[in-house]
């Protein structure tokens, strides 16, 4: 099976951005077409995921186990042909067990010397499993991997491969052993994506398809030289000065009762400007999976809840209203009008 071939991530003329775009698309359709194979009924998330990795961040995948979070990492990594790296969050994990460790070695010549040994986070593709199980200090050695790509290590950095991706599950903070995440942590994620449990017609899918003989194996449909293409393509989809305002408006409303009401109010504490930079990105690559070359009020709206549910906790207020992240953002995007709805009014 042949790979996609990757866009022209610098097109000099329209004609050639039409073609980068369609180049773009028919690469995410033949992605999402073999992890369908694998994965069920999980099509909203999968785009949502490979939005994620297009835009160059880090995804949280949050559901109960058994639907599929992992599989759905393994799958990826088969089909873009990134080499994963495997972390499995324990409380007795330690930071040397995800960056690596500096050890003694002997070399041929008799002579001793300290030799780094990389740990599993040294992949292009980091399946960071349950990762709310483990303690703070261990999440703390995610922190420099996750934003600058690069970890440091007895005072020696070492560049992490590009493209990096860290894809995390976790299990809903109710369950027995989970806790949530650091906000130093959480907010360096760009999307947490809520994986649903399947519908009927679906799970009598998988459980045909679970007692098969043959299990269907994943094949490789693009390469990293194609998600880096796509990425730096997408830095090039025009975002309007309005649309620009909207995306600030939004998450300056989280903090600002002048702006977002009594939204402020029901939030533990303001969005970072992070949330904001993941909201555009997300939106240009949103955009550009549409086959469109700029971002719409409808792009944002489409990126927004899985960008900022995770940096929002719901206050004592909130909570005394029984209200839910999602909710809160449904009131922020009534309270902060986009600007196609400030026109009508």
């Amino acid at each position: 099976m042949s790979l996609c071939p990757p866009p022209d991530s610098n097109p000099a003329t329209m004609e050639r951005v039409l073609d980068a775009v369609h180049a773009v698309q028919t690469g995410i359709a033949a992605i999402r077409s073999e992890i369908a194979k694998s994965v069920m009924g999980q099509t909203a998330v999968v785009d949502q995921v490979l939005c994620c990795l297009i835009a160059d961040g880090h995804a949280l995948l949050e559901g109960v186990p058994g639907t599929g979070k992992t599989l759905l990492v393994r799958t990826i990594a088969a089909v873009t042909g990134m080499d994963m790296g495997r972390v499995q969050f324990t409380p007795d994990l330690l930071p040397a067990d995800i960056t690596g460790t500096t050890v003694m070695a002997e070399s041929s010549n008799g002579r001793r010397a300290t030799v780094f040994r990389p740990g599993p986070i040294f992949a292009g593709l980091v399946l960071a499993d349950e990762i709310n199980r483990a303690s703070a200090r261990t999440q703390s050695s995610l922190l420099e991997a996750m934003q600058e790509r690069r970890v440091t290590i007895a005072g020696t950095s070492h560049n992490l491969p590009a493209p990096f991706i860290v894809l995390a599950t976790q299990n809903p903070i109710e369950q027995e052993g989970t806790h949530r995440l650091p906000e130093a942590q959480i907010d360096r994620f760009t999307m947490k994506i809520l994986m649903p449990p399947p519908e009927a017609a679906v799970l009598e899918r998988i459980i045909g398809a679970t007692t098969d003989l043959d299990v269907y194996v994943p094949q490789q449909r693009i390469d990293a030289g194609f998600l880096q293409s796509s990425t730096r393509l997408s830095q090039r989809i025009v975002l309007a000065p309005h649309v620009n305002d909207w995306i600030a408006a939004l998450v300056i409303g989280t903090g600002d009762a002048s702006v977002g009401g009594d939204v402020p109010g029901l939030l533990d504490s303001p969005c970072s400007p992070r949330a904001a930079i993941s909201i555009r990105r997300c939106a240009q690559v949103a955009a550009l999976s549409a086959g469109r070359v700029a971002v719409s009020c409808g792009d944002v709206r489409g990126v927004l809840h899985s960008c900022m549910r995770h940096r929002m906790t719901v206050s004592a207020v909130g909570r005394g209203r029984d209200m839910q992240v999602d909710e809160i953002i449904d009131r922020l995007l009534e309270t902060v009008a986009s600007p196609a709805e400030e026109a009508i009014r």
